[in-house]
């Protein structure tokens, strides 16, 4: 962090300690890290000073995309929205700001989605009336490839994942990355949601009416909060053939006591609960509780032991339950969904979900 007064706001400080990892995973540059959050004294300017940081990546690719300079274009922008999404990602104390910020976030991520390498494409599932967003993206040269669904956590979206669909789509495998109910675009139409399986129903059913991809080998994958959302969905869309949980709470309701501020004040607003004694006992209808044994895909999970999000021993509980083939993997000296030792587990992650799939 850059020299400056003290930092007294806690909730700054709790974001720093706990995010860091997380940021510089996620693309952020470490020197554009310590310059913002250097520079911020109070959790009420964080969204501000992130989105200022990422305009100056914005204009750097809006510069580059008129002198049709597509790839420097798509990296600019690229990094540009993970900027606005973490300025915006637990900042709902002014829904205004946060929203403008989220706007950002997904205009620039779709200004980068044609010339990133895969491209992406932008796709909207009929959902409840509604629809869902995401975004599709396809190895290059493999025709139907296999599929992954990668749900996203408490405080993450679609802006912010393609550090996470890279090694995937070198392996042959298609990624949909979306925002389900409470996340990203679908925070604002619909609550959060224990039963997330019927979400991933929807994107399922629109995977099945896509003739460029193979809705015979379909792989789930979520992060942090999407870690219950990936194994609960599996548990009843038995056309998901292998399962990603990656540092996803066994129950939420038990866990959230000990979570920082911040995340579960995103979790009271994200459930459209009115007092955090309601958002509580919201939490405890996110369980594997009597879910779990239903889990007969192949599982892959995994957590940081040194978690203090979720702890690890939700990790090795939805193991032991599960009744599909499992193959653990907890990382010592691992964070929230090993997000410091990210090269301990990412690439593994992809080769057994290549595996799984028989992807080519």
């Amino acid at each position: 962090m850059s020299s400056g007064a003290a930092i007294t706001d806690s909730r700054v400080t709790s974001a720093i300690h706990h995010w860091a990892p997380r940021f510089v995973a996620q693309g952020v540059i470490l020197s554009d890290f310590e310059d913002v959050t250097g520079s911020i004294r109070s959790w009420d300017d964080w969204c501000a000073a992130w989105s200022a940081r990422a305009a100056v990546h914005e204009t750097l690719g809006r510069d580059a995309l008129a002198e049709k300079k597509t790839i420097t274009a798509a990296e600019h922008l690229q990094r540009a929205g993970v900027y606005y999404h973490f300025g915006k990602f637990l900042f709902v104390q002014d829904l205004a700001q946060m929203q403008a910020a989220h706007r950002k976030a997904v205009e620039c991520r779709n200004l980068a989605l044609p010339y990133l390498k895969p491209k992406g494409e932008r796709v909207e599932m009929p959902y409840e009336g509604k629809w869902l967003a995401g975004i599709l993206r396809k190895p290059e040269g493999v025709e139907k490839p296999p599929v992954l669904v990668f749900a996203c956590g408490l405080d993450s979206c679609k802006e912010e994942t393609e550090t996470y669909e890279n090694p995937y789509l070198a392996r042959g495998i298609a990624t949909l990355v979306f925002d389900g109910p409470g996340q990203g675009e679908g925070e604002y139409d619909f609550a959060i949601r224990g039963d997330y399986e019927h979400a991933v129903t929807a994107v399922i059913d629109y995977i099945e009416t896509r003739k460029d991809l193979d809705a015979s080998r379909i792989g789930m994958a979520g992060i942090s909060l999407g870690g219950y959302y990936a194994p609960r969905a599996a548990a009843f869309e038995k056309r998901i053939r292998a399962c990603l949980a990656l540092g996803g709470p066994y129950d939420w309701g038990e866990s959230f006591a000990g979570v920082p501020e911040l995340t579960s004040e995103a979790f009271r607003v994200r459930a459209k609960k009115a007092t955090m004694d309601e958002a509580r006992k919201y939490a405890s209808t996110l369980s594997l509780k009597g879910v779990a044994q239903n889990i007969t895909c192949p599982i892959y999970i995994m957590n940081g032991k040194l978690d203090r999000i979720v702890p690890a021993k939700d990790t090795e509980r939805l193991a032991r339950e599960v009744k599909g083939p499992v193959t653990l993997h907890l990382i010592e000296d691992g964070n929230h969904i090993a997000n410091n030792r990210s090269y301990q587990w990412r690439p593994r992650a992809a080769d057994w979900l290549a595996e799984q799939l028989k992807a080519v």
